[in-house]
């Protein structure tokens, strides 16, 4: 017998797929139902098992209110490369962070804040408190330090 595997291409706009649809809080049935197919279907497609055609990843892109180019970006927006996408080191931090629960949880939350003043203070704050955790400092030192936001 013989396992299909699933193509890296596949994966990758699958698991694209999957993190929109999570960051949005919307379910793989609510999805299914919105794209005429069934939730188990969803589930194929967010795993790469099927293939998605051209219609129905603008249909899905449609729903997940994006383009159906974003499934296919990497890292800094920038086009899906073939090679060495399914080897070990195609793994991108940033859609690892996603699929965390403190990942949706915290982009979920921070998509809710409309005021850019601030948001910019929150990114001035954790950019700040990375850095102060590199260099072994404690986060009282790092929030000192988030009076410039982004860098000023």
């Amino acid at each position: 017998m013989n396992v299909k595997t699933p193509n890296a291409i596949d994966s990758y706009v699958g698991a694209r797929i999957r993190t929109r649809r999570q960051l949005l809080g919307m379910s793989q049935e609510r999805l299914a139902e919105q794209i005429g197919v069934t939730f188990q279907q969803v589930q194929k497609y967010e795993k790469g098992i099927n293939r998605i055609g051209a219609s129905r990843l603008q249909r899905i892109a449609e729903v997940l209110h994006t383009s159906p180019s974003f499934f296919f970006e990497q890292g800094d927006s920038q086009p899906l490369a073939v090679r060495g996408l399914d080897g070990p080191d195609h793994t991108d931090p940033v859609a690892e962070f996603l699929r965390t629960k403190e990942g949706l949880v915290l982009n979920r939350a921070f998509l809710k804040i409309a005021d850019p003043e601030i948001r910019k203070s929150i990114i001035a704050l954790v950019t700040a408190m990375g850095q102060a955790e590199s260099r072994g400092l404690t986060v009282a030192a790092s929030v000192a330090d988030s009076s410039h936001p982004l860098g000023e």
